[in-house]
């Protein structure tokens, strides 16, 4: 259960389909995890964008009335999360202007970690920001194209000076474009809706979005990945696929399977809820303990929990019940909310846990505060033995590409070896999966059906994975100033 991090934001969209505002709405909708502060819709309609956003749920900022206002076959959407720029009205994505090429609607998950340098950059080549967020540099590089060809050459031209993380969706007055980084730091996926007309024809809608889950609400097909380093463009005549450049070795961030997606998501190509369950097999195997029970840290706890308990043969049981009716933890901003919410959020079942020996499996700890908590809790509920595992190895940085992350200093394993975050969770023991077994867990969990990719190529290669947060080791230039 993620305490103090979160994935930044999701982005959708959808090319050719009568209800395009609608399926952008459900889209998000089922994405709704990945941001929670802020949401908006640009919808195309007659070479015009047509605007909604607002701050708060999905739910909250659209309602019917809007989304018949949001005319148009092509729409585009965003869901977020404060990290860059922080969590003001004006940073509510997708950004818009009008560009010499029309307008322009942007989406974008990520981070440019060279955002502040390019943004002064810009500003003394006179360009005026609206918004702090990290995304209009990119608008604004694009304005700097006076003498506008087509997208792939103005591309091409201006995303190379962009260091970092960035999958965007770009609406454009004629066309929808796909972009994703060449290292692969966040997901993007493309699938197919198909739809009837009024006179029985059949029809197709092309779709992105940030998670596999988007399309299972709307009943889209998975069709494949956005590949690293792609820019994938589709308009009346067609859909087509470029390259910025393809990087040797890939660094997509292995936080999206240990807890930012979906469980139902296929991420990187392979099932989140298997690379989860598969990191509880190899933290057995790494760790085995003598105990009575195996209770999750619910709900990101619970795949690994099980899969923990099926190669131990301890017994799997919810020793901790959640209250699904208070927010995440990690998702609000203020400490003092975070705080309340860790104390009314999880309750144990006594009967379960008093005198019992157990192991409890979480996803990570960050601050350690509230796995803290949770040792008091099970304490009190007159557990015999605790003993703490985690399904991901222990978090000794902050993320520059999209998450938003406490800084080093607050980190308690940048602080602390594992002994003495045992000594301060006060458990009878404590054990992190090794970064080796995890890769190992994603790897061995399922993976789509090769018939669903278009051709072999698209099947991204087993290796390359950000892990930066564990190891210190980033894969790009880290710039702090104004991070």
């Amino acid at each position: 259960m993620m305490k103090t991090w979160n994935d930044k934001c999701a982005v959708f969209g959808i090319w050719n389909d009568p209800e395009a505002a609608w399926m952008a709405y459900l889209g998000l909708y089922a994405q709704q995890h990945r941001g929670q502060e802020g949401a908006g819709i640009v919808s195309l309609h007659k070479e015009k964008h047509l605007i909604h956003r607002g701050v708060g749920l999905v739910g909250e900022v659209f309602n019917e009335k809007v989304l018949k206002k949001l005319k148009g076959l092509a729409a585009i959407g965003h869901t977020r999360y404060s990290t860059q720029g922080g969590d003001k009205k004006k940073n509510i994505q997708p950004l818009t202007a009008r560009l010499f090429s029309g307008p322009v609607a942007l989406a974008h998950n990520g981070n440019i970690v060279n955002f502040t340098q390019l943004k002064k950059e810009l500003m003394d080549q006179g360009s005026v920001f609206y918004s702090s967020s990290d995304t209009e540099c990119v608008v604004h590089l694009l304005a700097r194209d006076t003498h506008f060809i087509n997208w792939k050459t103005s591309l091409k031209k201006y995303l190379p000076r962009l260091i970092g993380a960035y999958s965007f969706v770009l609406l454009a007055k004629d066309s929808m474009l796909a972009i994703r980084d060449p290292m692969g730091f966040r997901p993007l996926v493309l699938g197919q809706r198909r739809w009837l007309s009024e006179k029985g024809e059949e029809n197709f809608s092309w779709v992105v979005a940030s998670e596999t889950c988007a399309f299972d609400l709307i009943g889209a097909k998975f069709i494949r990945e956005i590949e690293p380093g792609e820019i994938w463009e589709v308009d009346k005549d067609g859909d087509r696929s470029y390259f910025l450049k393809k990087e040797k070795k890939l660094h997509r961030c292995v936080f999206e399977h240990v807890y930012f997606a979906r469980p139902d998501s296929f991420v990187f190509g392979k099932n989140v809820y298997q690379s989860r369950k598969e990191m509880g097999r190899e933290l057995a195997k790494q760790s085995p303990v003598q105990a009575d029970l195996v209770i999750p840290v619910p709900d990101s706890g619970v795949p690994s929990a099980l899969g923990y308990s099926e190669v131990s043969g301890i017994r799997y049981d919810m020793g901790i019940v959640r209250n699904h009716y208070i927010g995440r933890t990690f998702i609000h901003p203020s400490q003092n909310i975070r705080d309340f919410k860790v104390k009314i959020k999880l309750s144990t079942q006594k009967s379960l846990i008093k005198g019992k020996r157990v192991v409890v499996v979480d996803d990570s700890i960050v601050r350690g505060t509230t796995s803290k908590s949770i040792v008091g809790l099970l304490n009190k509920a007159g557990a015999k033995e605790i003993h703490f595992r985690v399904s991901s190895p222990p978090i000794t940085g902050p993320c520059f590409y999209g998450v938003d992350t406490p800084e080093k200093k607050e980190l308690i394993a940048a602080r602390m070896n594992v002994k003495e975050i045992k000594n301060y969770l006060q458990v009878d023991s404590l054990d992190f999966l090794s970064k080796e077994a995890l890769i190992k867990a994603v790897q061995n969990s399922s993976s789509r059906l090769k018939k669903e990719m278009h051709h072999k190529k698209h099947l991204l290669k087993e290796r390359g994975f950000c892990s930066a947060c564990f190891t210190g080791c980033y894969p790009t230039a880290v710039y702090t100033d104004g991070m």
